[in-house]
């Protein structure tokens, strides 16, 4: 992953996903984006901690365990389809327990 993609596409938007974090009471929100074959990825915890590129994949694996799997089968088209569209693709997240 690309952090250069990182603070060119994602970094001016965190304190408006934070904010949408807190008004729907997510527990995490993350967002993926592409452009030219380069990825970035960040993801953004309801502490406002910010974890970028492979640490925001590996926080997000810790976070789900044995449902990162199945969670990301079901995102990965519909995240496919917006970046296909040019739209940063942004999910906030509720765990179940």
């Amino acid at each position: 992953m690309a952090y250069a993609l990182y603070e060119h596409e994602l970094v001016d938007h965190l304190d408006y996903w934070y904010n949408g974090l807190v008004a729907d009471r997510n527990e995490f929100v993350f967002a993926v984006t592409e452009n030219s074959g380069h990825t970035a990825m960040v993801l953004i915890t309801k502490e406002k901690k910010i974890y970028i590129n492979e640490a925001a994949r590996e926080e997000l694996f810790r976070m789900w365990g044995s449902a990162y799997k199945p969670n990301m089968k079901r995102l990965i088209p519909i995240m496919a389809e917006e970046l296909a569209n040019d739209i940063i693709a942004v999910n906030g997240i509720n765990i179940v327990l």
